[in-house]
């Protein structure tokens, strides 16, 4: 007799990851002798120091429990149940929390471990509290991704020039259009490393990790980017120019006057929080974001994608949205108040987004660089060619379309 637990997906090299969203797992008898019963069995988590801790239900909630007890048939009939991480709680490594399942023999105390099953609460953090070990995972993902200017991410470099007047910026999809942009680059970070997620650069805060030789670099008073000897980053390269230029008026100490995070969550708030208020949030925190740096490829629509850290500005972009729609519970794509229509193309919640639409007539550019968006291991949502409400309820708060990816200070509630 053994038992076998399953969770709904794994990746190429059979792991699992979780966020703050539970996903439904099933435990079942196998090899069960003749004559045998049903066994009565505890979930629970068993963690290393430090690492990602685990909530289990009956049923999708956030309102899990350290462990469940359950009665698994002896017919190999499967029983349900629902795992996520406890908020507060990320892995920083695959394997650092497992479930493990222990016998209940009656009114004793609980049994030996019958299964071990290793998996990663695997979230977006902030950049400048990353360990050595998520900061250089990241960093080599990202380099493998540029290739010294070969790679692949010259697609993602085009995709936001070729977008950045029609459906990425000035309309209300510049929120939907720019998570859907990071989930893509996200995703091929996990094809290279599964253990990545995308770390954000919360600039209404002091960085002094993100502004480092041995992260996003330093600026020299030329305004060329300087990394520590041996970087991933030392020879990034795109359009065929080697290196990053960003000016010195962000760095460790100096932080862009912008926007607050309390005062960009309170652009709308309450019963009556609106998204069409809320947007405004392009032009103040997410443009001084990009301006205060003073010179540099960052601060320019046309030249911001060629320099990583736009990636850990936008995330963090993202994650004001998430938390906006966390605090107001705007997750509902067919609510009024969690998104307002455009009048262009791209800006309407039933719009396909460009360039994950292959759609190369008309108002769109006569290219696609990125087509399809790609398929999580973890999850077919939000499909192949997104369209724009799709990225809404990125947490499957309301839906079945769970994304497979959180921030670290954003929880999960239904």
């Amino acid at each position: 007799m053994a038992l076998e637990l399953s969770l709904p997906a794994y990746d190429s090299q059979g792991r699992a990851f979780v966020t703050w969203r539970p996903v439904r797992a099933r435990l079942r008898q196998i090899d069960v002798p003749a004559g045998a019963g049903p066994l009565r069995v505890r979930l629970q988590w068993t963690s290393s120091t430090g690492g990602g801790q685990l909530l289990f239900a009956d049923r999708l909630t956030h309102k899990g429990s350290d462990w469940i007890d359950l009665t698994v048939p002896a017919d190999g009939s499967p029983v349900d149940v629902w795992v996520g991480g406890k908020f507060g709680f990320p892995s920083s490594d695959f394997g650092d929390v497992a479930i493990e399942a222990r016998a209940l023999p009656g009114t004793n105390p609980v049994g030996p471990a019958l299964l071990r099953h290793p998996l990663m609460v695997r979230v977006r953090k902030n950049a400048n509290v990353l360990s050595p070990s998520e900061r250089e995972r990241f960093l080599h993902a990202l380099a493998t991704l540029n290739g010294q200017g070969a790679g692949i991410f010259q697609q993602f470099r085009n995709a936001h020039v070729s977008a950045s007047t029609m459906e990425a910026h000035g309309g209300p999809a510049f929120l939907p259009w720019h998570r859907t942009y990071l989930l893509d680059l996200e995703r091929e970070l996990q094809n290279i490393d599964g253990q990545v997620a995308l770390p954000y650069w919360r600039f209404d805060e002091r960085a002094p990790n993100v502004f480092s030789k041995a992260f996003m670099g330093l600026s020299d008073s030329n305004g060329r980017v300087e990394f520590s000897a041996g970087h991933p980053l030392a020879n990034w390269s795109t359009d065929g120019v080697t290196g990053i230029l960003r000016g010195g008026g962000v760095g460790p100490d100096r932080i862009p006057d912008l926007r607050s995070q309390s005062d960009t969550l309170a652009l709308s708030s309450g019963p009556s929080a609106d998204y069409g208020s809320f947007r405004v949030m392009e032009g103040n925190p997410h443009g001084p974001a990009h301006t205060r740096h003073r010179s540099g490829w960052i601060t320019s629509i046309p030249t911001a994608a060629k320099d990583p850290l736009f990636f850990l500005l936008h995330c963090n972009v993202d994650r004001l949205w998430a938390m906006w729609q966390w605090l107001n519970k705007r997750h509902d794509p067919s609510a009024a108040n969690a998104f307002t229509d455009g009048t262009r193309v791209g800006h309407r919640r039933n719009d396909t987004m460009w360039p994950w639409n292959n759609v190369t007539t008309g108002d769109r550019p006569n290219f696609a660089p990125r087509t399809p968006l790609p398929i999580s291991p973890m999850t077919a949502a939000p499909g192949l060619m997104p369209h724009v409400q799709d990225m809404i309820d990125y947490l499957g708060t309301v839906s079945d379309g769970q994304q497979g990816f959180a921030y670290a200070d954003v929880p999960f509630e239904n």
